[in-house]
């Protein structure tokens, strides 16, 4: 692990290096630092109070490389904004459950199905909108993980802590109708650790700003977070 850590900490500086305009989807906002480093007093705390033990590569990174800043996306977020619902709109008096073990282990959404026609019975119609919205954003669904990555337009990245998805990284899509599934944003097939996802995230802008330096005609280049 500490070997992995080495090259991302290397990555990271090659990166900054090649883009000195801050062109890269965030770049701008973190420029490419990594915030002071979490004590590892107050991760044991968070641990004793939600009876979980963290994955030990993100208690590593946080604790010896960085709390927050660079990384994929809006960057990743402080340990202090873990518990957030909301990584736009932090409130805290609606925060995230760790303490209880995360329910999925593969891809899950929910499709509102109607039984009656809006232009019909329009108040029958909005309550059952209503009822399928409390059941489909229930914070139940994130039980057993903490907010690492804000994407973006209400998505965020989230680490599971608690259950048998332990270690690995899930995406909340639910603001755009698309559910709650492994993280898949960086083009990985299979469920991803911490570690392996923030050195991928790095290797792929690595490989796109190599691309572009290398390329001899002036055709306009689009970089692999450009696609979406």
């Amino acid at each position: 692990m500490n070997e992995q850590l080495g090259r991302i900490k290397t990555k990271i500086e090659q990166l900054k290096k090649l883009d000195k305009g801050f062109i890269l989807f965030g770049a701008d906002r973190h420029r490419y630092k990594l915030n002071p480093v979490v004590s590892v007093d107050k991760v044991r705390q968070f641990e004793s109070a939600y009876n979980l033990t963290l994955p030990g590569e993100y208690v590593s990174f946080i604790t010896e490389l960085g709390n927050g800043g660079v990384g994929p996306f809006y960057g990743l977020e402080p340990f202090e904004n873990c518990l957030f619902t909301d990584l736009d709109y932090k409130r805290p008096d609606d925060l995230l459950n760790p303490g209880e073990p995360f329910k999925h282990n593969e891809d899950w959404n929910l499709v509102f199905k109607p039984t009656v026609n809006e232009d019909e019975n329009e108040e029958e119609y909005e309550k059952e909108f209503f009822n399928f919205e409390e059941l489909y954003f229930d914070k139940e669904h994130l039980n057993g993980v903490i907010a690492i990555c804000n994407y973006g337009c209400g998505i965020s990245l989230n680490l599971v802590v608690n259950g048998k998805e332990f270690g690995t990284i899930w995406t909340d899509d639910r603001a755009s109708d698309n559910g709650i599934y492994p993280s898949k944003e960086l083009g990985n097939k299979d469920k991803i650790t911490f570690l392996n996802w923030f050195e991928l995230w790095l290797d792929n802008s690595l490989k796109e700003f190599n691309v572009v330096a290398n390329e001899s005609s002036k055709e306009q280049k689009r970089f692999w977070w450009q696609f979406w």
